[in-house]
């Protein structure tokens, strides 16, 4: 009943008023929200979130969250965006997301002194949505593994190395697509350690290319040179090699085109979620997967685990029942 009544709030005469924003980009909340997270993928979502929220207003509302005046958002109307997502249809996850972006906005609002203590942890306090959900994503095989990389294989141009590498430290290191591209050459010694350091959260890590995937890297190398720079490089025409750093849409590319001709469809994330479940299977103890993984908490690292009923079923092989 509460959120029926709060539904109705966000269509008074005051959302004319919060489509008002006549604030310096400086203390404008939604820029120094967007501002503070840590990579360009998180202010993308992020963005993409609180646009979600214009959405959800009456014709003539701004589309630009940069536009919109969040700090006059109440516990009402952020009451309201909840149960609007909730009757659109949308996914607990996205919802969640949302509701996070919105009180992000309001946090940077309420330091910034645009909002009473009071009004923000009101506001902020909307819950999430609970709900249980089977993960997404899935895990490649061994076969789809072989065909991805015979595919990279078989192109004798520089592209055919540099997407072998690029697969082997995505595979090898279950590396995000924004690390991945992230790296220097200077963050590859010899050796195989691979040295992370545009990490999430802004957060280092040291991990280890080792057999097919430091064997893919030294290969790119030396095709591509020991010019300091970007370790993975777009490839102009005529096969020649720049010194423009890949961007993460342009992974995303690599992955989906090499999987066209290898006849495997696989996510970017889905390399990651690889990476953790085969490390997992292997014997690996979840705190190590975690440090390797560059998470903070290893309910996160779980959460990528995709074993399935063989795993649970080899776990149960385990036990001595004396019958």
């Amino acid at each position: 009943m509460q959120e029926t009544t709060a539904a109705a709030a966000i269509a008074t005469r005051n959302e004319a008023d919060l489509a008002v924003a006549s604030l310096p980009a400086d203390r404008h909340p939604a820029v120094v929200y967007l501002s503070r997270l840590g990579s360009e993928h998180s202010r993308r979502a992020m963005r993409n979130a609180l646009r979600r929220v214009l959405a959800l207003l009456p014709e003539g509302a701004p589309d630009d969250p940069l536009a919109f005046a969040w700090h006059r958002l109440s516990y009402a109307h952020v009451a309201a965006i909840r149960a609007r997502l909730l009757e659109s249809g949308a996914k607990p996850a996205t919802i969640n997301q949302t509701l996070a972006a919105v009180r992000g906005v309001l946090r940077e609002a309420w330091r910034l002194g645009l909002v009473a203590d009071e009004d923000y942890h009101r506001a902020a306090d909307v819950r999430d949505i609970k709900a249980e959900q089977l993960p997404a994503g899935r895990v490649a095989g061994h076969g789809e593994l072989v065909a991805l990389f015979t595919a990279c294989k078989a192109d004798p141009s520089p592209a055919g190395a540099r997407d072998a590498a690029l697969l082997a430290v995505l595979f090898g290191c279950g590396l995000r697509r924004s690390e991945a591209v992230a790296l220097d050459l200077a963050d590859v010694d010899p050796d195989g350690r691979l040295r992370v350091r545009v990490g999430k959260g802004r957060k280092e890590r040291e991990l280890y290319l080792a057999n097919g995937s430091l064997a893919a890297v030294r290969r790119w190398i030396e095709v591509r040179g020991n010019q300091a720079g970007a370790l993975f490089v777009r490839i102009g025409k005529g096969d020649r090699l720049t010194s423009e750093r890949l961007t993460t849409q342009a992974a995303r590319y690599i992955l989906a085109d090499r999987g066209v001709g290898a006849g495997v469809t696989l996510r970017p994330h889905d390399a990651r979620r690889t990476f953790i479940t085969a490390l997992l299977d292997n014997g690996v103890d979840v705190l190590t997967v975690q440090r390797l993984a560059g998470h903070a908490n290893p309910a996160t690292t779980s959460r990528y685990d995709r074993r399935g009923d063989e795993a649970k079923r080899r776990a149960v092989e385990t036990l001595a029942i004396p019958f």
